[in-house]
């Protein structure tokens, strides 16, 4: 097998703010891995000061150039070498990536299903980015003309008085069975101030709240999670979580409503695919989001959640935000991501 790898520096069309402050470019590593003249492609996708696997760029490439020469030299297989990957989600997702499209025949199947055919549309969200009020309010009056249903609002960066008005202002023109509202806090409050937000938050109908606490405060968040009105999923809490026994004690300490799961920072496909085993076994909802990856990694992402019967809006609507995106085909309208 012949392994390469080259980086993507990806160019947002304008800087978008998170909790962890602004961004205007993202990085991505492209891999290709050749097998009998048959191709495949993956995206090894992070974010910088979220990644549990990125601390620099030269350590990062460095470990990528390792596993292309163990793949070479085929002092590597599937069970073995995913499992030594766990603590490098992003690699290990753009592994398992191109493994299945070479399994697939090249031609970017990940997965053999409806929505890789293009018989089947999913539900997305609109991401509405934190920013000024004005830039918000844009953002909000775009995403309702493109006739999204689900938004899904950033909020931490600007007083959560300002944010609380913006969803305010939605909720008086359109009610919870018109318009959906998540909203995605990074773990920006403090437990003290959380529950008084999420009080406020409720009054809205607001779906959802994604970590408004830090990860780490397993008592904190359980508590929160038992009685708030406003129902909680797991995000950044479920970074790092590699085992299944620890994935169980966390899901069963803590009890979310929802969790949220990234490929790139929660274990690769297989990892994913496993969160959606134990939550479904316990009851608890999921949903899929990408990490910002280019649409070669969407593509990988948007294919797994076609496997899934679940018909809650997934969070796959990002790849308009960069002027240098790799072509796909794939296509978003009225709230729908879907093959052309």
């Amino acid at each position: 097998m012949k392994a390469t790898f080259t980086k993507l520096e990806l160019h947002f069309k304008r800087p978008v703010g998170t909790s962890r402050g602004i961004m205007n470019i993202k990085n991505s590593w492209i891999l290709k891995l050749t097998k009998d003249e048959i191709t495949g492609v993956g995206e090894i996708s992070i974010i910088e000061g979220l990644s549990p696997d990125f601390e620099n760029s030269e350590s990062f490439e460095k470990k990528i150039q390792e596993v292309c020469e163990e793949l070479e030299h085929g002092a590597w297989n599937m069970e073995h070498g995913l499992s030594s990957l766990n603590t490098f989600p992003s690699i290990k997702f753009g592994i398992e990536t191109a493994l299945r499209d070479i399994q697939n025949g090249g031609k970017g199947i990940i997965f053999d299903n409806d929505f890789t055919h293009g018989k089947r549309q999913l539900a997305i969200n609109g991401l509405i980015w934190m920013g000024d009020e004005i830039f918000m309010n844009e953002q909000i009056e775009q995403k309702l003309e493109e006739g999204f249903s689900t938004l899904k609002m950033k909020i931490g960066a600007i007083d959560f008085e300002t944010e609380l008005k913006l969803l305010q202002s939605i909720r008086k023109r359109y009610s919870k069975n018109e318009i959906t509202l998540r909203v995605d806090a990074n773990g920006s409050f403090k437990p003290q101030q959380a529950k008084s937000v999420l009080e406020q938050l409720a009054e809205l109908d607001i779906h959802s709240i994604e970590q408004p606490i830090k990860a780490g405060q397993w008592d904190e968040m359980k508590k929160l999670c038992a009685l708030s009105p406003t129902p909680i999923a797991l995000d950044e809490e479920l970074i790092g979580i590699e085992y299944v026994s620890k994935k169980i004690e966390l899901l069963e300490t803590i009890r979310p409503q929802y969790i949220i799961l990234k490929p790139s920072l929660h274990g690769g496909i297989s990892g994913t695919q496993e969160w959606i085993q134990l939550a479904e076994e316990r009851t608890i909802p999921w949903w899929l989001t990408s990490a910002l990856e280019s649409n070669i990694g969407l593509n990988a992402i948007c294919q797994l959640a076609g496997e899934y019967k679940n018909k809650l809006p997934q969070g796959l609507g990002t790849g308009s935000l960069y002027t240098n995106n790799v072509e796909s085909d794939l296509v978003v309208e009225n709230g729908f991501i879907f093959k052309k």
